[in-house]
């Protein structure tokens, strides 16, 4: 089975309390449940991971050069900043998704700019929960997975 790690940056934990009127209520629990259940229905294995940490979210990419085929990745924070998580996104060779729950090229000025997107294979922005979704469809298209 095709398998796909998907990545929940700093702060991500914190959904459905945080800004819920930004970031809406849906709980990461849930988020993560539906992604399972679609990937269920697109022949994916989906592996979900959440950090406020960047070296824990740098150790995940690397690792998964091991297991999985696609990653789908929303830095959170870390996506205006942290060359090392492009850097690990770039180096190990899988067709990367960046995904952001707001629009983050529609909000302040320093949100604007990603670091990380360049090692992507493409970017979803301002869906909401529903861009991981979109995300994971994306994924089995690039793979060519029949569900």
């Amino acid at each position: 089975m095709t398998k796909v790690l998907v990545l929940h940056g700093p702060n991500l934990n914190l959904l459905g309390e945080r800004e819920p009127e930004l970031y809406g209520s849906e709980g990461l629990e849930s988020i993560d449940r539906r992604l399972k259940e679609e990937g269920e229905s697109l022949g994916l294995e989906v592996r979900t991971l959440q950090s406020n940490h960047e070296g824990v979210l740098i150790d995940a990419i690397h690792e998964a050069r091991g297991w999985a085929d696609a990653l789908i990745v929303n830095p959170a924070g870390l996506t205006h900043t942290s060359v090392a998580l492009r850097d690990a996104i770039a180096a190990v060779l899988l067709p990367a998704i960046e995904v952001h729950l707001t629009n983050i090229f529609g909000r302040e000025k320093f949100r604007r700019k990603s670091i990380t997107a360049g090692a992507c294979r493409g970017v979803i922005a301002g869906f909401g929960p529903e861009g991981y979704l979109m995300a994971l469809r994306s994924v089995a298209k690039i793979l060519h997975v029949e569900g």
